[in-house]
């Protein structure tokens, strides 16, 4: 390892070094603990007696080799701290541990696994000129397991039944919730204390390895939630690891985040390096396809809070992640989850930006759904909470998330938040994901959302997938299916996502009847789309279509086998000087190819 490198915070493989690993004499054991008095190592090779370490290079870091450690044995590192006092941790750079409650680190054979996928790799890109629909899956509640204790399938087992849904669904990305070692599981893995154990919920480091492997096989990327503000404050991790506070921050003013878990401390070089190269190894090891980084926001200002400042140790943080990340992995995906309003997320970070692909675009979700949630008769009053989105679009590459974040903790899944009585927030959700698929930018939706799930998401159950058996739930979903392959079929929904060319609105001034018209193009390709959010039918309205002579109906989210009222809706439509003629039912958006 360049331990100028690691103290400087340039590290991005300082896994190969610290951590547990298999040699050719048995296994060496390293961890990094400056303060610490002393440490042994403890584990199934010494009968959970101790075994001295002993320091090495500049006396920070402490070495063991164990020749009669094997793969699958438990480890831990007992460390006495400056006043002598002792406590057991697991390794901060183990690759796996104990299922909860316990916590041991297991040795582990990293290079065990052969991965299949080299022509998914050599053509993988950052997508942004291709088509990016993304399924974020929660993977201990997509569906539950009735022949496992803790109603979980194991990664190869969730490969099999996943991946074949993913295809018929239409989605070509999986988003999976955070797989980092965590202690508990209504956290959903964003307090970690494992950043580089994949939980072992769901089966082993190989096993998941199998899972994107397979993935890629089936042409779907896999994206993985990367959590690098925060981290778990159980003692056995990495709080207070030798004694002192050497990942965290002294002062909890600072050190103790809003989730009530302990903050890294950017601004040392050695905290830099360990999630450097964390995110470095997910990319590596596991062939993840991007990134989607938590709580953005949280780096860039202290405790998250615009009035308090910026944090430039975590800007510098971000910058030099993304830009190493980059060197290492050119078409991997690089996501910031950022509510905040700073400026040049997706910029470069050699251009003074944060060297993001994707920003998660907040204000568009939040205004979208607060008007979806409002009685027709204020979305007059609200008309352009649908267009403020394209003033600002253009200054960042965004992506489009209604995430879980959404249907969480009271507020209600997203059909459920569609105003009106239950058969009315159908037609609703079906025009808001037509909208959702005609405004620029990638998309994320959650599980349960493509067939129309009404109860919130709650960890501890799978997703309501008995509703299918309802006609109306399940002309959504085959709604869903249809919208997400047009997505994937039309190059004038995905080509031109983040060049002015590829949208315009062909009408947004009809505030008095909620009707929006607008135009997506590339590759040579011409699409339309008419929406009507209003719960009356508009008749004659007249919309201006610029160089068309037709207009092809490619989808009517009224259509009734999808659970609407037309029946036989008109497949073309000519247009005379420019000019068509439309009556639109209420709640109800059409696709258009543009002839």
């Amino acid at each position: 390892m360049d331990f100028y490198g690691f103290y400087t915070g340039r590290s991005f493989d300082a896994y190969h070094y610290l951590g547990a690993h298999l040699t050719a004499d048995g296994a060496v054991f390293r961890t990094f603990a400056p303060s610490a008095q002393k440490i042994s190592l403890i584990g199934e090779f010494s009968g959970w007696e101790e075994l001295p370490m002993a320091k090495v290079y500049d006396g920070n870091f402490w070495e063991r080799i164990v020749p009669q450690a094997k793969p699958g044995m438990k480890y831990k590192y007992r460390i006495y701290r400056p006043d002598g006092s002792w406590l057991d941790h697991c390794d901060p750079y183990g690759f796996f541990m104990e299922l909860r409650p316990h916590n041991a680190s297991i040795l582990q054979d990293m290079s065990s696994y052969t991965f299949r996928d080299e022509s998914w790799m050599r053509r993988r890109t950052d997508g942004k000129s291709r088509p990016v629909n993304i399924y974020e899956v929660h993977l201990g509640s997509w569906h539950t397991n009735p022949d496992d204790p803790n109603g979980w399938y194991n990664y190869e087992e969730i490969a099999q039944r996943l991946i074949p849904y993913v295809k018929e669904a239409g989605f070509n990305y999986i988003e999976l919730m955070p797989l980092s070692e965590h202690p508990s599981d209504a956290s959903w893995g964003y307090q970690n204390t494992g950043f580089f154990s994949p939980t072992s919920r769901y089966g082993t480091p190989q096993q998941l390895m199998t899972l994107v492997d397979r993935c890629h096989q089936a042409d779907i990327g896999v994206i993985l939630d990367f959590v690098p503000v925060h981290f778990a404050v159980d003692d056995y991790a990495l709080w207070n690891y030798d004694g002192t506070p050497l990942y965290e921050y002294p002062s909890w003013d600072v050190g103790r985040s809003e989730w009530g878990s302990c903050n890294f401390m950017h601004s040392r070089g050695e905290v830099r390096s360990f999630l450097q190269s964390a995110a470095h190894y997910w990319l590596e090891e596991f062939h993840f396809d991007g990134l989607r980084m938590d709580a953005v926001r949280n780096l860039l200002y202290w405790q998250g809070d615009e009035a308090r400042g910026t944090n430039q140790g975590g800007i510098q943080f971000l910058q030099e992640l993304n830009r190493g990340l980059k060197e290492r992995h050119p078409t991997a995906m690089l996501i910031a989850e950022d509510s905040s309003t700073y400026p040049g997320v997706t910029r470069p970070a050699d251009q003074g930006g944060l060297g993001f692909d994707y920003k998660w675009d907040m204000g568009w979700m939040h205004d979208t759904l607060s008007y979806f949630q409002s009685d027709p008769w204020e979305r007059s009053q609200k008309y352009h909470q649908l267009t403020f989105s394209m003033q600002y679009f253009y200054n960042e590459r965004y992506l489009l998330p209604f995430s879980h974040d959404e249907v969480v903790h009271g507020k209600a899944t997203i059909l459920q938040k569609m105003n009106g009585d239950y058969e009315k927030k159908f037609p609703q959700a079906r025009a808001l994901y037509l909208y959702m698929f005609l405004h620029p930018g990638k998309k994320l939706n959650f599980m349960g959302s493509e067939f129309g799930q009404l109860r919130e998401w709650d960890e501890s159950r799978e997703q309501d997938w008995d509703v299918l058996r309802y006609p109306i739930h399940d002309g959504f979903y085959h709604f869903f299916q249809a919208l997400n392959r047009l997505y994937l079929e039309h190059p004038a929904l995905w080509a031109e996502d983040y060049q002015g060319d590829g949208f315009a609105w062909l009408d947004c001034h009809q505030e008095g009847r909620c009707l929006y018209a607008l135009e997506r193009r590339g590759s040579g390709e011409r699409l339309a789309a008419v929406f009507n959010f209003s719960d009356q039918c508009q008749e004659n309205y007249q919309l201006t279509v610029p160089q068309a002579q037709g207009l092809t109906l490619l989808l009517d989210s009224d259509s009734a086998p999808y659970g609407g009222s037309t029946q036989q809706p008109q497949d073309y439509l000519p247009v005379t000087n420019g000019q068509v003629s439309l009556t639109l039912p209420p709640f109800s958006g059409r696709l258009y190819q543009i002839q």
